[in-house]
């Protein structure tokens, strides 16, 4: 009997994973534990390994396929078996996907035309979400053309062929006196060609190369998330800059120590996500998150720091910071921003936050509006370190300062609470080294 290949489960979040590539063929022979493919959820890539030797007699997702967690996306077996009962039933949408993603020719010669084309003479009324979004852009309805899909679908392909190319009068008269070419398609609505399209340069066409990046995977999560943020807090952000002296001294003292002290990798962000932490112990109610009809503060401090990565970005969580040193902090962090870099992030550990902190400050952002990662209610924002004025004594000082940006949600924390954490977010920074003495 056949073996299903499921879509995996990574994580108790992922709902979904889009297949990267296939690493065999239907027909290939494989061994267990052979990696088959290589998947990608909202938060990381890995491989899905056969579960079984044998031939591989179907494969029912193509690439890029958005593939919803424990359904079968292959079946490994003996050859000639029937694995036609293993096949899921295809949504419309993905055989729309598969309708559309047929090679197209376009053609290449300028098309100017009056009048909007069709293929066929009678339109099925069906068209592809693909067919239709680009019928929408090229100004075609969509339900007048014949399609060439399955049971008359409309699909790219019939839009592309039934392209307007309208020209306004104005260009069609300058181009007949002036002899420029006509592009494709212009800046007019539906694509129309206006005037100021012809252009000198014959090969230019209107508006030059696009790159085209579907919205998914860590970026779709992104956007929805800090779309919802927005959407549902109020969110205030305070600003304020703290003496960086005493960080930038201890910072020094690190690397010039001797390595046997294993303190040379602790970093500026380190420290600030130690003075962090000692900070929240005296405001519980920014390590909290607000649900709406309560409030729940937290005893410990889930931490989550932001991580830049090829994939975008990462908000990796260090479960019970409150009770780490700060060389223990700096270990830790540094294990979660390595794994996020490299899309080895277990999924869990993206997840359970109850305070974030973001730092754009080796950027030379000065002063920024970080989003709530909700439910938490408040997001530190560091910034650079740069040389403020200061009054010493009658004489100006210039004295290296930590920008800080605080945003808070203030349905569930007031403005006051929250400047008072930047005050003692300050003290504990310009003091940094002392208040380590006290917290070691």
């Amino acid at each position: 009997m056949a073996t299903e290949i499921l879509m995996p489960r990574q994580g108790q979040s992922v709902e979904s994973c889009i297949i990267i590539e296939w690493k065999v063929n239907e027909g290939d022979v494989v061994a267990e534990g052979q990696a088959l493919c290589e998947v990608e959820t909202d938060k990381a890539t890995f491989e899905v390994e056969a579960t079984a030797d044998g031939t591989v007699l179907g494969i029912f997702y193509p690439a890029d396929s958005d593939v919803d967690v424990l359904k079968v996306i292959a079946a490994i077996g003996e050859p000639g078996e029937d694995v036609s009962g293993l096949r899921p039933d295809m949504s419309e949408d993905s055989d729309q996907k598969t309708e559309d993603s047929a090679p197209v020719e376009v053609a290449t010669e300028p098309v100017v035309e009056k009048s909007v084309q069709s293929v066929g003479s009678v339109g099925s009324g069906k068209a592809s979400p693909r067919a239709k979004n680009l019928a929408e852009k090229r100004g075609v309805d969509a339900s007048s053309l014949a399609g060439s899909g399955p049971n008359g679908r409309v699909i790219e392909r019939d839009v592309i062929a039934a392209q307007p190319g309208a020209v306004s009068p104005a260009a069609q008269a300058r181009a007949t006196v002036t002899g420029l070419s006509v592009p494709p398609s212009g800046s007019g609505v539906g694509g129309r060609v206006l005037s100021a399209d012809l252009v000198e340069v014959a090969s230019m066409d209107f508006p030059g190369a696009t790159t085209e990046i579907p919205v998914r995977g860590i970026r779709k999560l992104v956007a929805n998330r800090m779309m919802s943020s927005l959407q549902n807090t109020a969110q205030l952000t305070l600003n304020t800059s703290a003496d960086a002296r005493s960080v930038l001294d201890y910072r020094k003292k690190c690397k010039a120590a001797a390595e046997e002290r294993g303190v040379g990798g602790i970093s500026i962000n380190d420290a600030v996500l130690y003075a962090t932490l000692r900070t929240l112990a005296q405001f519980p109610e920014l390590n909290a998150h607000g649900l709406g009809n309560k409030i729940v503060q937290f005893e410990n401090v889930h931490l989550g720091f932001a991580v830049d990565t090829p994939r975008g970005l990462m908000v990796p969580v260090i479960r019970f910071a409150n009770l780490m040193s700060l060389r223990q902090l700096s270990v830790e962090a540094k294990r979660l921003a390595a794994a996020c870099i490299e899309g080895t992030i277990d999924p869990d550990s993206l997840a359970g936050g109850t305070f974030t902190v973001t730092n754009l400050g080796a950027m030379g952002i000065e002063s920024f509006t970080p989003v709530l990662n909700a439910p938490e209610v408040g997001i530190l924002g560091v910034c650079a370190i740069e040389l403020k004025p200061v009054m010493n004594d009658g004489n100006v000082e210039f004295i290296p300062h930590l920008g800080l940006s605080l945003t808070i949600d203030h349905c569930a924390v007031d403005g006051a609470p929250a400047a008072k954490f930047l005050s003692v977010m300050r003290q504990q920074l310009a003091d940094f080294e002392f208040e380590l003495t006290l917290g070691e």
